[in-house]
């Protein structure tokens, strides 16, 4: 695997800039959730990373490394149970399978007061009730990260405008904790 070079291996990791990092991710009991291998890059001071990351990061350079245990919430919030809800299966098409994802709940949905704006994910198709949960995947969970800079640089005028180089890795693992951004 080829690393990508420093742009400016002398470039402070100050708002706002993109950072191209690798990552372990655990849970805090070190069993391995997430790698990445593959240098990805993230906007600072958007809404790429989490802020303790960020914190982190601030005024360190192309090949800091660092060990974060995140808890809960600072990381993707605490687990609330109030964000589980069975439906009906009929509301459902009928290849829908545990993991799928989708956004508010479906039209005729008999669950009162839960949040339409919400990424939830079915966890259990039963032949009568689906059931669905709009916690984050890793919520609840405090996490260990051991991360890699290996590039810092400037960015664009269309990523500062953004607040994002684009769609992040943690974004992959679900949607974010009740009332927050995801990062």
């Amino acid at each position: 695997m080829s690393l990508p070079l420093c742009h400016d291996c002398l470039m402070d990791i100050t708002s706002p800039c993109v950072v191209t990092l690798t990552w372990t991710l655990s849970d805090a009991q070190g069993q391995l959730m997430d790698q990445l291998d593959e240098p990805v890059e993230f906007f600072y001071g958007g809404e790429d990373l989490l802020p303790k990351v960020e914190e982190a990061l601030q005024g360190q350079r192309a090949g800091f490394e660092t060990h974060l245990h995140l808890e809960p919430e600072n990381a993707f919030g605490d687990y609330h149970s109030e964000l589980v809800c069975f439906e009906p299966r009929h509301l459902f098409p009928p290849d829908i399978q545990a993991g799928m994802q989708f956004e508010g709940l479906p039209e005729g949905a008999i669950t009162p007061d839960m949040p339409d704006d919400l990424i939830y994910t079915i966890t259990e198709v039963y032949p009568e009730h689906v059931v669905l949960d709009a916690n984050h995947p890793l919520a609840g969970i405090a996490l260990r990260i051991a991360l890699k800079v290996l590039d810092v640089r400037g960015a664009t005028e269309e990523e500062i405008a953004a607040g994002s180089v684009g769609d992040s890795p943690l974004a992959l693992i679900g949607g974010p904790p009740p009332g927050q951004t995801l990062h």
